[in-house]
């Protein structure tokens, strides 16, 4: 039997914030803007956020230091904050990192008994309201459960556990036209990780595979934009609908090894979440001994053949000199190897072998 859950109310188009204000006005009568300190800043969205409560006349507060990749400690000093100025609901607005926080953020105050820590070792627990306004397009945290959270005391990156879904997600590929070549192909890489992974995935089914399918035929157009910095009102639009697809999909079916593997290079590397994804794709990819459903992405993506689909991904996910040691390797792999939960959802039997020559093919 499968199910399918997707309880966010997603509200698109341009300057769609200010013209769907009144969304918000049963939410509560104060909000915290979670964000980071200066994108929101610089295209928009945090603007348009705050005259969109204003118009309402809906009270908020801002909490502006949301890193990168969100610390442990971070969503504390935010809930502390929410709980003090006695916010009704938290408004995400950025990349995947503030939309994580919001999530974790709410965990901690709807629960505000339980400590940062605990909220890893608790099961179904609730959340204050979230609202999502994603200005990159890659994470598809808008519209998934899922909230990754940095833990620098066990040096790694780690889903929180919990099943919170934004209650709405406000669409505006505006919000994404100034961004860096570099961020803009890093966030769209983790998109194509996000249909791929889930299509390749022990969970698919006949549901799952057509938004997996739909989602890659969207983001093959955007192939030569992005190669070509080339990249438009209209490819904007694309890349978000096709992150969008990617998170619905995951919802559903989760990730797999690429993401587990991912998140050594991002924590110990410094490299970018959709980067680290995208580097170890083509081993990834090659290690499958059933090639059914992995011969057919070219296709899917509008690419002629496998050898241009690898020259491709190749292109896309160049990384600055990094050194990793044999010896890194070795604990990456154990680490990967170690975390069920990836390895649950890859639909091949996995072992550490396995683990280790992707890494070590792929960053050689």
């Amino acid at each position: 039997m499968n199910t399918f859950y997707m309880p966010t109310k997603i509200l698109s188009g341009e300057n769609v914030v200010l013209e769907k204000a009144q969304e918000l006005a049963v939410l509560g009568q104060k909000a915290m803007i979670i964000t980071g300190r200066a994108s929101s800043r610089l295209n928009g969205s945090l603007r348009d956020m705050e005259e969109a409560l204003s118009r309402i006349y809906i009270d908020y507060v801002i909490f502006d230091e949301v890193e990168q990749n969100p610390s442990l400690e971070t969503m504390m000093r935010a809930a502390e904050l929410g709980k003090k100025e006695d916010v009704d609901f938290l408004v995400g607005v950025g990349g995947g990192s503030p939309l994580d926080a919001a999530k974790f953020v709410g965990v901690l105050m709807k629960n505000p008994e339980l400590s940062g820590p605990e909220v890893f070792e608790r099961k179904n627990l609730q959340s204050i309201p979230i609202v999502a306004v994603p200005t990159t397009s890659g994470t598809g945290s808008e519209v998934t459960q899922y909230a990754v959270i940095t833990l620098h005391e066990e040096k790694t990156k780690k889903n929180y556990g919990q099943t919170i879904f934004p209650t709405l997600a406000f669409h505006d590929p505006k919000y994404t036209l100034d961004l860096p070549l570099s961020v803009t192909i890093n966030t769209a890489v983790d998109a194509l990780s996000h249909l791929v992974e889930g299509y390749l995935n022990r969970n698919a089914n006949l549901l799952s595979d057509t938004i997996a399918e739909m989602g890659m035929r969207i983001w093959g157009q955007c192939v030569d934009p992005l190669l070509t910095a080339k990249l438009d009102g209209q490819v904007r639009e694309k890349l978000m609908v096709a992150s969008t697809l990617g998170g619905i999909l995951i919802a559903q079916t989760g990730t797999s090894l690429p993401h587990g593997m991912g998140y050594a290079l991002t924590f110990n590397k410094g490299v970018p979440h959709g980067l680290a994804n995208g580097v170890i794709y083509v081993e990834y990819l090659r290690s499958f001994k059933n090639k059914a459903k992995v011969s057919k992405l070219p296709e899917l993506l509008g690419i002629k053949d496998y050898e241009s689909f690898e020259e491709v991904l190749g292109r896309l996910t160049i990384v600055d000199s990094i050194t990793v040691t044999d010896e890194e390797i070795r604990d990456y792999s154990l680490g990967v190897f170690e975390n069920k939960a990836k390895l649950a959802n890859h639909p091949e039997e996995v072992t550490y072998e396995d683990i280790y020559k992707i890494y070590r093919d792929s960053l050689r």
